[in-house]
Formats: structure tokens, sequence, C-alpha cells
């Protein structure tokens, strides 16, 4: 055991699920959260986010499967479903269902290749051109009760949860670090985990890392994304999620559930954002122009849905290099950036593997240590 808890800075899914994990393993921790977990001006707020096993990377599938056990877990000790299980369409040149439906085939993961025709007369809702994949294992995740959850047992196992307090630096101190608040608080921890999403490019530099760390630091890109909610023509019908790739656009889909009244469809352009450094300058503005490139989108390829938004929100979207995810130990510091926009859907695997990384073992995964190869990492 360490002699003073683990301090997680971020109550989103990434740190509660760390949280969770350490905790129950018998060790002090300390929640850091600047607001509320899952809180609006973070990437874990809401009811809505996908959950499939659809990767042109095999590695990606099979990380999926394994967080399916933990997600079972998680599910089971709340007593109360997370996952709505929806299915999923996948469908686009540029998505390649035939290549994705090779992935599932070799994981095991039942599917079903279709025709455009074959598709349409399932789910009229949608436009098809091309060929369809549909796995009927996916679903959408309730973000904002998973964090809660999460939270809730790890403080039950004996963390500490500190609300409205904003990390601004770490700092050596002898064998340990102290974590020094905006307004001058300040905690001494064993080991710091930075779980600060969208937050991150901001607070690095204060994390004391040695400079050859923050140069070779994978260079990240914090989007303010923006999702609309469309009704439904038909409020009967059952919609699956979707991700539609083509050469003009890429966009996502599911049901929007409590966030939008469970009446219609959530659809976002994947990577459609501007480019805003941090979380510190996300102004939860709509971009006019680019709900009308939206809405001009589900007029020609969701017939199925009203193109006219009845609810609109904005998220951040945190991009490393490649969309990989970031798990890596500096000394006593590890960051845990598994962000790009697809990081969700691994929350209780994702915990598991800090974890492992905190306490001494190797996480397993190391292609998510881009650091591991510098002194002291």
């Amino acid at each position: 055991m360490f002699s003073h808890p683990i301090a997680i800075i971020g109550a989103g899914l990434a740190g509660a699920a760390t949280a969770w994990q350490l905790a129950r393993r018998g060790h002090d921790v300390v929640i850091l959260e600047r607001s509320a977990p899952a809180n609006e001006w973070g990437s874990s707020h809401g009811s809505a986010r996908i959950l499939r096993y659809t990767y042109p990377d095999p590695f990606y599938t099979e990380l999926m499967v394994r967080a399916r056990r933990g997600w079972d877990e998680l599910e089971d000790l709340r007593g109360e479903r997370l996952i709505t299980p929806t299915g999923s369409l996948d469908f686009g040149a540029t998505r390649e269902p035939a290549a994705l439906a090779a992935v599932l085939a070799e994981a095991g993961i039942p599917h079903e290749l279709l025709t455009a025709t074959e598709a349409s007369a399932r789910w009229a809702g949608f436009a098809f051109d091309g060929p369809v994949l549909w796995h009927e294992s996916a679903g959408v995740i309730d973000a904002e009760e998973t964090v809660k959850t999460m939270v809730a047992l790890a403080v039950a196992a004996g963390a500490e949860l500190r609300q409205e307090w904003s990390a601004a630096r770490v700092l050596n101190h002898g064998e340990d670090y102290l974590v020094e608040s905006e307004s001058g608080d300040t905690v001494v921890a064993s080991q710091v985990v930075v779980a600060a999403g969208g937050w991150l490019p901001a607070l690095l530099g204060g994390l004391g890392l040695p400079q050859e760390v923050l140069d070779a630091f994978p260079k990240l890109e914090v989007r303010q994304e923006q999702a609309l909610h469309f009704p439904y023509r038909d409020p009967e019908a059952a919609w699956p999620t979707f991700i539609n790739k083509r050469p003009d656009i890429q966009v996502y889909g599911l049901p929007g559930g409590r966030d939008a009244g469970f009446r219609g469809q959530k659809v976002a352009e994947y990577n459609g954002g501007r480019v805003i450094g941090s979380a510190l300058h996300h102004d939860r503005i709509v971009d006019p122009a680019r709900r009308d490139r939206l809405v001009a989108y589900v007029a020609d390829a969701l017939p199925g849905l009203v193109p006219e938004p009845y609810a609109e929100t904005t998220c951040l979207f945190t991009n490393a290099p490649a969309d990989e995810f970031i798990i890596d130990r500096v000394e006593g510091v590890t960051i845990l950036s598994p962000c790009s926009g697809h990081g969700a859907k691994f929350a209780p695997l994702l915990g598991d593997l800090t974890a492992r990384l905190v306490t001494g073992e190797d996480s397993g995964v190391a292609r998510f240590r881009p650091l591991a190869t510098l002194a002291g990492a």
C-alpha cells in the first residue's frame, strides 16, 4: 500500500473507472473533480454514447470483447442496465463494410453483410447506396449514469470525492507529489493519475514532467463538436446506431435517449467541430454553418427523420495521433487520455489497465505507452 492516497484528476468515464478499479483493490484514492462527475463541460456527460465492435483494426475489436465483460460486471453491481441494446449499421464507400465484416468474423461477433436493397427493406429510415454491415450486439451507453455508478462504487470502497476542485499543477514532494488547485488547496499523493480529458493540453505543462517527456508527448487536438437531435417521422420505429462514412462527410448517429426526450436521433459529424486548443475555450455555441451542413446531410441520407433539429448540444473530442489512446506513466504520474471520440465504450477495461500501471504492473497494452522508452517511464 502507498503512504498517501492516489490522486485522480478528473471524474469523467476514464477517471471514474480508474478510481473504482483502484479502490476495489484496497488502495486509498482521492478523486479531484473541477466541477461534478459527468458535468456538461467535459466529454462524459449525457445519456447517449455508442457501444460497437466494428473497427478496421482487429486490436480494438478484441479490446471491446474484453471491455464488454467489464460492462456486464458493472451492470450487475449497479442492478440496472447501463447499455440499451440497439444494434448498429455501418455503411458508406469510405466505411468499407466488407472489411469490417471480416474483422467481426475473425472475432466471432455475429453480423450480417447486406445489399442496399436488403438493408432498405429492414431500415426504411435510411437511404443506403451500397453494402451495409449490421451487428446486433451494439448499443447505447448511458455515460452519465455510468460515471455516477463507478464513482459511487469507488466511494463505497473507501475513495474520497472532492468536487469543485480544479487542479492547477503537480509538484514533486520528496518521494510523493503535491497536487495544487487553482484556489491554492493542496493534496499530498503517492501517485497521480491525470484523466482530465479536454483540459489535459492546458494542464500538461504543469505536471512537473521532464522536458524530454513534454517534447515527446503525442500532440493532442481538442475539438468542440456539436450534435443535433432530429425527430423520428415514425415514433414507433426502432432505430439503431450508425456510422456512415462517404467522401464528402463522416457522420454517426444514435437514439438520443434521455438527453432529448427519447423522441429523436442524435446525429453528429465526426471531427466536424472547430479546433479549440483545450477545454478552456469550450464556449458551447453551435456553429450555424456546421448546423446547416448536418441538416442537409439528414435531408439527403436519413428520410426517416424530420430534417429540423429540436435540440442541440456541444461536446469535446480530444484527439491523439491515429486516434490512439494514451495510458502511460512517467515515474509516479500516469496520464490517461483514452479519447479520440471512441473511448467511452472501453471505460471499465481502461480503468483496469490504468490501475495495473499505477500499481507497478504492466498494463499489457504497449501501444498505449508512447513514453515508455524514456527515462523514468
